[in-house]
């Protein structure tokens, strides 16, 4: 005798005369129908290409069933659409949009990698033991590095005359007993610091580092790769360098100046530097008096430290005076007076910095912080994952989004205005029917995008 399968329903509160009931039985519906894009602008960049090109796979082929670009690919898109976590994947690994967007060419329930398969790719070492059965793909992490300046640089078609380099620290907070973990007494927990630059919204560099350094370390070896890369295809580009009082090191300074990177960095204050500032502190301060309001003056003079700069630089000063009281501030600048004013300087040049926070921002939204594993190479594998997810993203926001109302959107923003739509997969022999929700408020702004994506050749 067979046994007969009873959906289980759900009953809610009528609807005046109406009973409603809710059941599981919709057939192959996805939440993430506009990863659909998501796809189309990797059709249009390669990015994830080139990603899973920077891996080497030791496996046998005769017993795979899923390459190397198939994994990076469900890693990344899934990071994008919002899954943070290796255990989502054994229940997205059943999910045929996102089976799509891998290029499985097997459909069916259940093709994708779980988070075992998943957790062996994040987990291989360095190099592959003849006795290791099942970690066999080995990262190489100059090839990612070389890969993101890269991706920045095949983004312009022509060289611009000048770039700007910004760097930044940030924490990631750590709840257990990671390698390389250090507790950090500024931001009072256990942490790694790792290191950005980026190029206005283009990644350049993401580094794990542990906490246990100076905000600066590193940086010059990584300015000298990314400098000498975009050099190689822009020689005559001019390159400025930007960051907060953090970064201000003779080491950095000195490199700058010895191979013809301007730099503008903020400047930490002390007794020396106030006293410089005496008298326009003292004028900011009775213009507050006089009208209440902030009152800001600009001064610049040449300055070298006692013993840790080997030469006198030029330094301008913002003297300003608010409700709370005084507020000056200073940078340091290979940049001439007579290119950038002091006001200037400050207010349009440093001050854009700001918007670095952001682009931090937008890696947290993509889970950079979830460096839960024990090794730091393998937390650094994490961080990629993360960082190519914001790639896709911000090639999505500049192929697709410009001059849309989602053209200066953050990822959370994109992910969810965008990318989160209730959808109705049909599978048949010769198609996939994609069955968004009719009720989806952006349907003009997902055929403006899907329009600006069609016009962009696709990358061979």
């Amino acid at each position: 005798m067979t046994t007969e399968c009873t959906q289980v329903g759900f009953p809610f509160h009528p609807l005046k005369e109406r009973e409603i009931r809710a059941q599981f039985d919709g057939g192959a519906i996805t939440g993430d129908g506009g990863g659909l894009l998501l796809r189309d602008v990797e059709k249009r960049t390669g990015v994830l290409r080139q990603f899973a090109a920077c891996f080497t796979d030791y496996r046998d082929p005769d017993r795979i069933d899923h390459t190397v670009e198939e994994l990076v690919a469900q890693r990344v898109y899934a990071l994008a659409l919002g899954y943070e976590d290796l255990i989502d994947h054994d229940e997205l690994r059943k999910d045929p949009l996102l089976a799509v967007l891998v290029e499985k060419s097997d459909l069916s329930k259940g093709v994708l990698a779980g988070k075992s398969t998943l957790n062996r790719l994040e987990l291989t070492g360095a190099m592959v033991s003849k006795r290791e059965r099942y970690k066999k793909i080995v990262l190489d992490h100059a090839a990612v590095e070389h890969m993101l300046v890269d991706l920045f640089v095949q983004a312009h078609p022509e060289a611009p005359r000048e770039i700007i380099l910004d760097l930044d620290a940030t924490d990631d907070p750590l709840h257990g007993k990671q390698e390389g973990r250090f507790f950090h007494g500024y931001y009072g927990h256990y942490c790694y610091l790792p290191l950005y630059i980026f190029c206005g919204e283009f990644l350049l560099c993401a580094r794990l580092r542990p906490s246990n350094i100076d905000a600066s370390a590193g940086s010059v070896e990584e300015l000298k790769r990314i400098v000498k890369q975009i050099r190689s295809v822009w020689p005559l580009v001019r390159i400025v360098v930007r960051g907060d009082s953090g970064f201000c090191r003779e080491e950095l300074m000195a490199w700058c100046e010895a191979e013809r990177v301007d730099y503008l960095l903020g400047l930490a204050k002390n007794e020396r530097l106030k006293v410089e500032i005496q008298k326009q502190m003292a004028e900011a301060e009775a213009q507050y008096r006089q009208t209440g309001q902030a009152a800001r003056l600009f001064h610049e003079f040449v300055y070298q430290t006692r013993e840790s700069w080997s030469q006198a630089r030029r330094v301008v000063a913002k003297a300003e005076h608010l409700e709370k009281g005084e507020n000056p501030r200073f940078v340091v600048t290979s940049l001439s007076r007579e290119e950038w004013p002091a006001q200037a300087l400050y207010e349009q040049r440093y001050c854009a910095r700001g918007d670095m926070e952001n682009r931090i921002k937008e890696q947290l939204m993509l889970f950079s912080d979830r460096t839960s594993t024990h090794y730091l190479r393998s937390n650094q594998l994490r961080l990629y994952f993360s960082s190519v997810a914001y790639v896709l993203l911000q090639m999505l926001r500049r192929l697709g989004l410009a001059g849309t109302e989602l053209a200066k959107a953050q990822c959370a923003t994109i992910r969810l205005k965008l990318l989160k739509i209730g959808a109705l997969i049909r599978i048949t022999v010769r198609k996939v029917w994609v069955l968004l929700a009719s009720g989806y408020p952006y349907v003009a702004l997902f055929q403006q995008v899907h329009r600006k994506l069609c016009a962009v050749p696709l990358k061979s």
